[in-house]
């Protein structure tokens, strides 16, 4: 039996997807944009919207006359710290990548304390189509929000509270850290610790679980060593120097981010031993830092993710909308080898026949 009115209250763009059988997004193409659906699609989706008497946001209607070609990216949204500078290369790579798509962006400061309210003031001015969402979390109110406005966006990281919605790209963070695993396990450590962020972080949970499944087929001990540290130096270092308290001999620290690794080279210093032949290091990102002190860093594909985004804000019809999971690189320094020799500086891609995820794929193309 096909969704009924609501019996109280409006119909929303829920209720008009799921009547229809299509995404949000449809919808709100339907709306805004008919000729990005197919014609099949554009008359069911219209049969709902006339049956369920369904009334679109005023403010989104007028955003789409307006087109402004311009989507919005709030810088830090949560107001918490952030994770080194990968959304900060992430940004470049939209910019880079924005051209070719015929679209800009506009940057913007949100208010820690009421994340939708500058997003609604950013829609209101019409400067914007929509958003670029980044550093997704559980509890996050953005993306109920704009679905329910009908205003297009797509999400660099999963929608962790709803996985069944697919305006997202993101990085396979499990699969890096089991190829991080994998690597230090044929470079000769026996014990591998962890080094993640305190509980709560959907992204630090990920990476947590990817270190345990490479611990288990890769044959090492460690998966009672773990230990959590926010993203500050001096408290990544004081629980880094525990961790190494425990590892012993023919240890290595596998760290969610390279914020954390550095801490733990700090530890490794002050105990005169050295990174890589007494305890091996391996941090998440790959940023400036690490290639400075030689760290050995899972690499995000982020101009592959930049485009992949743009491609599903643009998508056309039900069918280009698919979440795209990237698989991640393992740039190896002299941080996680036993001898000099063996730091090649090249990047690994992902052990094959690794855990696979059952996420819609998007390939990269130029």
């Amino acid at each position: 039996m096909g969704v009924q009115p609501r019996a109280s209250g409006r119909a929303t763009i829920v209720d008009v997807a799921r009547a229809a059988g299509v995404s949000r997004q449809t919808v709100s193409n339907a709306l805004n944009a008919p000729e990005r659906v197919a014609p099949g699609t554009l008359e069911r989706v219209r049969a709902e919207i006339h049956r369920l008497h369904f009334t679109p946001n005023v403010t989104a209607q007028q955003l789409r006359r307006r087109r402004a070609s311009a989507y919005g990216f709030a810088v830090n949204p949560t107001g918490s710290a952030r994770m080194g500078h990968i959304l900060d290369e992430f940004l470049v790579e939209l910019t880079i990548a924005a051209p070719g798509h015929r679209s800009h962006l506009v940057t913007f400061a949100p208010d820690p304390g009421d994340v939708l309210e500058s997003h609604k003031r950013l829609l209101s001015s019409g400067l914007v189509d929509g958003f670029v969402l980044a550093d997704t979390r559980h509890g996050d109110p953005r993306p109920h929000w704009l679905l329910e406005q009908g205003v297009p966006f797509v999400s660099f990281g999963r929608i962790w509270d709803s996985p069944h919605l697919e305006q997202w790209v993101d990085v396979d963070g499990r699969a890096g850290m089991h190829a991080a695993v994998c690597h230090l396990a044929g470079s000769g450590y026996a014990r591998v610790a962890f080094l993640g962020w305190p509980g709560g972080s959907a992204v630090g949970d990920d990476r947590r679980r990817g270190w345990l499944e490479g611990l288990e087929d890769c044959g090492l001990q460690g998966a009672d060593l773990h230990a959590t540290s926010p993203q500050a130096i001096d408290r990544a270092t004081a629980a880094a120097d525990r961790l190494i308290e425990q590892l012993g001999d023919d240890g290595a620290v596998l760290c969610a981010s390279d914020l954390l690794a550095l801490g733990v080279v700090r530890a490794i210093n002050r105990r005169g031993l050295e990174p890589g032949r007494d305890v091996g290091v391996v941090g998440f990102d790959d940023t400036d830092v690490a290639e400075a002190l030689q760290v050995s860093s899972v690499r995000q594909p982020l101009r592959e993710a930049a485009r992949s985004a743009w491609r599903l804000l643009h998508a056309t019809g039900t069918d280009g909308i698919r979440p795209a999971l990237l698989t991640p690189t393992l740039t190896v320094r002299g941080s996680s080898v036993r001898t000099p020799l063996a730091a090649s500086g090249t990047e690994l891609p992902d052990p094959s026949n690794a855990h696979s995820h059952p996420a819609h794929t998007e390939k990269d193309t130029p």
